[in-house]
């Protein structure tokens, strides 16, 4: 019998995957300094994977044809033990495809590959959705990697900042009971520069529906720093607990929770992919870790 857990290891990093979830839940830089949020009693995850949705659907249910399918928030992914196909030094690959019982859920056929990947410093993290049935395949995806907060403990948290490739001058969305408000609001991100501090996310979490960047770096002046990039993905939510938490989780997503008036089917929903008959959807997130930005 595989293992249930994997540590990969590379040129000055370090990182642990377990099959539950597929989920990451160690990230480790050269000095050995956990950078990855430890599943604390403010959140009890470290990175889920969010498939076959992200975010909330109104009333937790799927509309599929004029049926109803349950759905919690983000999927039930994360909670699913995925097979290992590959297990390496400094790389491994999961699969989960559908069942019985994802099909109570999700009346469609697909298998969900997720790989990651150690390189010089650099975490790659790539998903694979294949459809594997034989009608169109709807769905999201998101990653939700949740980082310490603040990276050194001596450091207080207001001294760290995103720092984004390109200016962010278009308006966010925000959510309300998990959906999505109609009405966007004024970014918080100044020029490339977005401060942190607990209040950003007294209104749960800040979301780029239309980011510029592809790229963000998070850290302060001194102290270890981490970039994330990606490539496939539309949307990118920023989000720690309301009412504060030692974490921040930087969200690469295609897809986007439901406007709060949208009652159409799954497949008409904002941010959904649409995967034809046998053919597979490709997307990739990397996080690099170093000192300062």
């Amino acid at each position: 019998m595989e293992q249930d857990s994997l540590t990969l290891h590379g040129d000055g990093i370090s990182a642990t995957v377990v099959g539950q979830g597929a989920e990451l839940v160690s990230l480790r830089d050269a000095e050995g300094t956990e950078l990855l949020w430890q599943a604390g009693p403010a959140w009890r995850r470290h990175s889920p994977v969010l498939f076959p949705i992200v975010g909330r659907l109104k009333g937790d249910q799927l509309r599929y044809r004029g049926q109803n399918y349950p759905m919690t928030q983000h999927g039930f992914a994360r909670d699913r033990r995925f097979d290992w196909t590959e297990q390496g030094p400094s790389s491994c690959t999961l699969v989960l495809t559908d069942d019985a019982e994802t099909r109570i859920h999700y009346p469609f056929a697909f298998r969900l590959a997720i790989s990651y990947s150690l390189a010089s410093r650099r975490l790659g993290v790539t998903f694979e959705v294949t459809n594997t049935g034989h009608e169109m395949l709807p769905a999201s995806i998101g990653a939700h990697p949740a980082f310490n907060w603040p990276l050194l403990p001596e450091l207080p948290k207001e001294a760290y900042r995103l720092t984004f490739a390109d200016n962010e001058p278009a308006p966010i969305r925000r959510l309300k009971d998990g959906l999505v408000l109609p009405t966007p609001q004024p970014t918080p991100v100044e020029g490339k520069t977005l401060a942190l501090s607990e209040r950003l996310f007294d209104d749960d979490a800040v979301i780029l529906d239309r980011p510029a960047s592809t790229t963000v770096s998070y850290g302060a002046d001194r102290g270890p720093a981490i970039e994330m990039s990606w490539q496939g993905f539309n949307e990118l939510g920023i989000w720690s607990k309301p009412g504060g938490a030692p974490f921040l989780c930087i969200e690469p997503w295609h897809g986007i929770a439901s406007p709060i008036d949208f009652d159409g089917e799954f497949a008409d929903k904002p941010g959904v992919m649409l995967i034809e008959p046998g053919a597979k959807r490709t997307l990739t997130y990397r996080i690099g870790i170093g000192q300062e930005l």
